[in-house]
């Protein structure tokens, strides 16, 4: 028989159990309410629910993938899209693609939409969907494969890059500079017509699409720039006492920067440009100096095309940056102002230091090589000149006598006492030159920027080898031997004449 204290524990336990069992469910019930989309049915979609025009409301994800591949295969060679950009047009046919049907992700985003949250946000969101409906859109790509592959075909053949004018340069002409034409660019809104073909493609029907685009300006524009060109320098040298060949040589070098344009930072070779000087490349044989000596060789005259380019490259302040003197001096510049040029061990080079291009205009006429430079203008008033100094005459050595052993000048010499003159004496000068500039006329700056030593050359006589026979007698001589020079202040005063160096 229980006791009564055995009773009442077990009224206590029931009721402990009760209490368990009223909690659990109240739990069950919160998480309903408030968590209701870990545990509600979301196997379904909400009722009034498309996609693609296809309704798919109550139906499982399997079931809404079934309607919509059955619709897309049911309406494909339905779809005809024709776009056009200006005076073209492109046709596509749904004819042309393959079903690609690409759902399952597009679904699972329809199908969790609404189950998020408590019951109280569900049924909101429920009812909204109820009264308004929830249509949803999916991408082209997604229903026809290689649609997209041709729409990048199209967008290609459509899109450009802006083209800005640029300036062209005609030396030979009157209206030596114009520009180019110049256009905008193109760029398609791909967004925009994406959106525009997936709604032609949800009515079924044909559809004409005007491709969107922006036009896209070139940021460059010339106009201004092309009025401002003007002649920055002009040098000429006098060559009309050349041989015919000579001043081919020269117009010839002449022509390979005749045009030339030269952007800011280029670098440009006088050898590079003006190439090998070979009969192939179109030089001929005529005088050049070499080792102190006129001697005949392919190419004579260059030098002196050389010398003309860069006189006037200093002229328009623009920076050489290698230059080099002959052995002898050159009669058609001041000392110090020449520039010779020899393929492998001398070259004239020059960096366009403007911020912007120069322009070279360089030919020849029967009597003179001319270089003029074009550009952004000098600063106004400003006129660049040089300046030859004469620091030195360097006396020459007199003449050597040597003797014609081996027969080379047996035509003008055969016995000792016999004479024939090779070469004079040439004195020697130490030289500087200096850019100066004006500013309305008055010297402001002047800079020294070479210092050259033209060496003195020895006169060559030959006399004959062959020893008289008995009973020969020579005429006199008219080669009369130059003694070692004694330079005076009449020396330095006829070289500064012959130099025209005030």
């Amino acid at each position: 028989m229980k006791t009564q204290e055995q009773v009442k524990s077990k009224k206590t336990s029931i009721l402990w159990l009760i209490g368990v069992f009223i909690i659990a469910v109240g739990l069950l019930l919160f998480c309903q309410f408030y968590f209701g989309d870990s545990i509600s049915d979301k196997t379904t979609f909400y009722q009034n629910t498309y996609v693609n025009g296809v309704n798919i409301s109550g139906m499982t994800k399997a079931e809404a993938e079934d309607a919509l591949s059955e619709d897309l295969i049911e309406n494909k060679d339905k779809i005809r899209l024709v776009l056009k950009n200006e005076d073209k047009t492109w046709q596509l046919n749904g004819t042309d693609f393959e079903v690609v049907g690409n759902f399952e992700g597009a679904l699972d985003n329809v199908l969790e939409y609404g189950h998020q949250g408590n019951i109280f946000q569900k049924k909101k969101v429920e009812k909204k969907i109820k009264e308004d409906g929830l249509i949803v859109s999916l991408p082209y790509q997604d229903l026809l494969g290689g649609l997209d592959g041709r729409i990048d075909e199209i967008i290609e053949e459509i899109e450009r890059e802006p083209q800005s004018a640029v300036v062209v340069f005609k030396p030979n002409e009157s209206e030596m500079f114009s520009l180019s034409e110049s256009y905008a660019g193109i760029k398609v809104d791909r967004m925009a017509l994406e959106d525009a073909i997936n709604e032609a493609i949800l009515s079924h029907e044909d559809y004409v699409i005007n491709i969107p685009f922006q036009e896209i300006t070139p940021e460059q524009n010339l106009d201004d720039y092309i009025n401002s060109i003007a002649l920055r320098s002009t040098f000429a040298t006098n060559y009309a006492k050349s041989s015919d060949n000579r001043k081919a040589n020269i117009k010839l070098a002449l022509s390979k920067f005749n045009g030339m344009i030269v952007e800011p930072g280029e670098e440009i070779s006088f050898n590079k440009t003006t190439g090998p000087r070979t009969s192939k490349n179109g030089y001929k044989d005529a005088k050049i100096i070499f080792n102190g000596s006129y001697v005949s060789g392919i190419g004579g005259g260059v030098c002196q095309a050389s010398t003309t380019l860069y006189n006037a490259l200093l002229r328009a302040d623009i920076e050489v940056i290698e230059a080099h003197h002959h052995s002898l001096p050159a009669s058609y510049v001041p000392l110090s102002f020449d520039a010779m040029v020899s393929e492998g061990y001398a070259d004239l080079v020059f960096v366009n230091n403007l911020d912007t291009p120069i322009y070279i205009k360089a030919y020849g006429t029967d009597s003179e090589a001319i270089v003029e430079i074009y550009g952004e203008p000098l600063d106004d008033g400003l006129e660049i000149r040089t300046r030859s100094e004469l620091v030195k005459v360097i006396a020459h050595g007199g003449d050597k006598i040597v003797t014609d052993s081996e027969g080379k000048y047996s035509d003008k010499v055969l016995y000792k006492g016999e004479y024939y003159r090779l070469k004079y004496p040439q004195e020697g000068y130490e030289s500087k030159g200096y850019l100066q500039y004006y500013r309305n006329g008055e010297l402001t700056e002047e800079k020294e920027i070479r210092h050259d030593h033209y060496q003195p050359q020895n006169g060559v006589i030959v006399e004959g080898s062959a020893t008289l026979e008995e009973g020969m007698t020579l005429p006199a001589s008219n080669v009369k031997y130059i003694s070692p020079q004694k330079v005076t202040k009449e020396t330095t005063e006829n070289a500064k004449r012959r130099f025209n160096i005030i």
